[in-house]
Formats: C-alpha cells, sequence, structure tokens
C-alpha cells in the first residue's frame, strides 16, 4: 500500500493528476515519474554559492569540466575584467577633469571629440561591468573572489595614489595643482 492510503503506484511525493476540465488531453504517461530531459547542454543551475572548479561562466560550457587549468584561466579572465572596469572608471575621471580644465570654467560647450570619448569610456565600463555581475552570477565562490580582488587591485593601481615614482616632490606638485583655481589663479 502506497504512503498516500491509496492503492497507485505514485509514491508520497507525486504531483497530482491533472484536471480533465479543460480541453487539454491528459500527457502521455499521466501519473508516472518523467525524469527531464538531458541533453549535452544540460546542466545544474546553481542559486547558492558553491566551492568548485565545476562552474559555467558567461558562455556554454566554460570553463565546464575542462580542469583546473581552464578553471584558472577563467578567474584570471575575471580578475582582468574587473581590474579593466576600475581603469575604464579613472579614464573617464581623468578625462572629465582635463576637459572641465580645458574648458577654464567658462561654462562653454564640450567638444565633440570630449564627448565621443567619454561616452565611449562609459560604455565600455558599463559593458564590462555587467560581464562581471553575470560571471558573480554563476554563484561560484572562487569567481566571486576573483571579481572582488580585481575591482580592488584595479582600484590600488587606476585610482590610489600609490604609484612608482610618487613621493614628496610628486605630492607636493598634485598639491599644487589642486590648490589652484581653474584660471590658475590661487582659490
Amino acid at each position: 500500500m502506497a504512503a498516500g492510503g491509496g492503492d497507485s503506484d505514485m509514491g508520497p511525493m507525486a504531483m497530482a493528476p491533472p484536471s480533465h476540465g479543460a480541453a487539454h488531453a491528459p500527457p502521455a504517461g499521466a501519473g508516472k515519474a518523467v525524469a527531464p530531459p538531458a541533453g549535452p547542454h544540460m546542466s545544474m543551475m546553481h542559486m547558492t554559492f558553491f566551492w568548485g572548479d565545476r562552474a559555467v561562466v558567461l558562455f556554454p560550457g566554460w570553463p565546464g569540466a575542462r580542469g583546473g587549468g581552464a578553471y584558472a584561466l577563467c578567474l584570471l579572465f575575471v580578475l582582468a575584467l574587473a581590474a579593466l572596469t576600475e581603469a575604464l572608471a579613472a579614464a573617464s575621471r581623468c578625462v572629465a577633469r582635463r576637459r572641465g580644465r580645458d574648458a577654464g570654467g567658462r561654462g562653454g560647450g564640450v567638444p565633440a571629440s570630449s564627448a565621443a570619448l567619454l561616452t565611449a569610456a562609459h560604455a565600455a565600463r558599463m559593458g564590462t561591468a555587467y560581464l562581471v555581475m553575470l560571471a558573480v552570477m554563476s554563484f561560484n565562490g572562487g569567481v566571486l573572489l576573483a571579481a572582488v580582488a580585481g575591482h580592488a587591485l584595479g582600484f590600488l593601481l587606476a585610482r590610489s595614489r600609490v604609484h612608482p615614482g610618487s613621493g614628496a616632490a610628486a605630492d607636493a606638485a598634485r598639491e599644487r595643482e589642486l590648490a589652484a583655481g581653474p584660471d590658475g589663479s590661487k582659490a
């Protein structure tokens, strides 16, 4: 006797049979457990973070079950993509500052070349940021750590004041530049 109290072979976790009141005919094999179709591109979708090198990141089957080397390449790719996102953010800020300094605070029009460069940098930054987000949505812990490390490395190299050759003289020159007004006078 089945767990549901009847004489059917459906078992305790079986779904109820479909209703026959509509114009739909019952599917073939109704009442029997049917396994989902399995194909070469059928993979399990994780909804919680997991650890392992059998992840699918950004592209179907990549790196997949190709081994640790392909997984390490994937992590380096995500790290570089996140660092590039930070570098593009710094570059767009640099172009915007230079544009403001060249305009001299006159409130004049922006040259089309500067506007096009800023737009291209912004589009590239948003594209890389969305790719990093999609990579993290693979819910692989290593990919998450690679993305965070890439953003940190990109910030360190592109936006922090830690650069080779920086020292007291470079800091003093930077302070003089910041203290000067947009037209070169002291503010």
